[in-house]
C-alpha cells in the first residue's frame, strides 16, 4: 500500500514536496526525506557526483544556505584580485555572503534599506567598520540611484571580486542597471518558483517591498539570459535553489560546467535541506 501511494504521489504531485516526520544529518545538512520531481532528483545527484559542478562544494559557515562554500570554489578556481565585495539586501549582515569574507580579510560595501537593520548591522559590525574594513549605507536601492550609491564610494570602482544581489524583487533590473562596477563574480537571487526554461521577470517597480510572496525577481533562464548579455556565464546555483552564480565570460574559460544553461544547472526550490554550523551568530567575532 506504502508503495501504491508513493507512485500515485510521484505521478500526480511531481512538484509538491512531501515531508516526512525526522529529519537526517548528513554532514552540517539537515534533510528531510521527500517525495519531488524525479528529474530534478537525478540532475541533484548528477551534479554532485561530478566535480566539474559547484553543487558538491557548498557549505554554510555564515551565508543564508551552501554559498559560503561555492563562492570559496568559484575563487579556488578562478583567483582573486583586490578581494572587494559589494552586497545589498543584507539585513543585519549576519547571515550574508560577505560576513565569512570579512573574516577572510576582503574589503566590502552592504546596502539595505531597512534602518532598524542597518542600526542593528553597525552595531554586530563595529570592529570591521571601525577598521573601515567595512563600509555600510542604509538606502533604498533603486535603477536610478544604484550607480550614484556605489560610485560615491570611491574605494569601490571599477573592477571588483564579488558582487551579491539579493533585495527580494528588482534584482534583476539592479542588476542590469549597473556600470560603476566590473565584478568577476556576480550571486543573485532567482525565483525557482519557475521550471529551468521558463522566463519570467517581475515588473519594475521602484517601491517594491517583497510581501513573502512568489511574486519576486525573475526565473533562471531569465537571469541567464541576461548574465550572457552583461558578458557573464552561469556556472552554479545553490542545493537550495535560492542563489544563481555567474562568472565573467573571460575568467570562466573551461574551469565550470557545460552548457551553461539554466535546464543544466538549476535547482529546485527546497525548503528540506537546512544547512547549520555550529551556534548561531549574534555578532562579527573576527578580529
Amino acid at each position: 500500500m506504502k508503495g501504491l501511494i508513493k507512485r500515485l504521489l510521484k505521478k500526480h504531485l511531481s512538484w509538491m514536496t512531501i515531508y516526512c516526520l525526522q529529519p537526517l544529518f548528513h554532514g552540517g545538512v539537515r534533510v528531510k526525506t521527500f517525495v519531488g520531481r524525479s528529474d530534478g532528483e537525478y540532475n541533484a545527484k548528477r551534479r554532485l557526483e561530478d566535480s566539474i559542478y559547484l553543487d558538491g562544494f557548498g557549505y554554510k559557515v555564515y551565508s543564508q544556505g551552501d554559498e559560503d562554500g561555492i563562492i570559496a570554489e568559484i575563487f579556488n578556481r578562478i583567483g582573486t584580485t583586490n578581494k572587494k565585495f559589494v552586497e545589498f539586501g543584507v539585513q543585519d549582515g549576519l547571515e550574508s555572503n560577505g560576513h565569512f569574507l570579512l573574516h577572510k580579510g576582503w574589503q566590502g560595501l552592504w546596502i539595505d534599506g531597512n534602518k532598524k537593520f542597518i542600526r542593528n548591522l553597525r552595531n554586530y559590525f563595529a570592529v570591521p567598520i571601525a577598521k573601515k574594513q567595512l563600509t555600510v549605507i542604509n538606502v533604498f536601492i533603486t535603477t536610478e540611484n544604484i550607480n550614484k550609491i556605489i560610485g560615491n564610494q570611491g574605494s569601490t570602482e571599477g573592477e571588483i571580486d564579488l558582487l551579491s544581489i539579493d533585495i527580494d524583487g528588482n534584482d534583476y533590473w539592479i542588476w542590469e542597471a549597473i556600470t560603476c562596477i566590473k565584478p568577476r563574480v556576480v550571486v543573485i537571487e532567482y525565483n525557482a518558483k519557475f521550471p529551468p526554461a521558463h522566463e519570467w521577470i517581475i515588473e519594475y517597480n521602484e517601491n517594491h517591498i517583497w510581501d513573502s510572496s512568489d511574486k519576486h525577481g525573475a526565473s533562471l533562464k531569465s537571469l541567464e539570459i541576461l548574465g550572457s548579455q552583461l558578458g557573464y556565464r552561469l556556472v552554479g546555483t545553490s542545493r537550495t535553489g535560492i542563489n544563481a552564480f555567474f562568472v565573467r565570460n573571460d575568467l570562466a574559460g573551461n574551469l565550470f560546467p557545460e552548457p551553461a544553461t539554466a535546464e543544466n544547472l538549476y535547482n529546485i526550490a527546497n525548503n528540506v535541506i537546512f544547512f547549520t554550523n555550529g551556534h548561531p551568530s549574534k555578532q562579527y567575532i573576527g578580529h
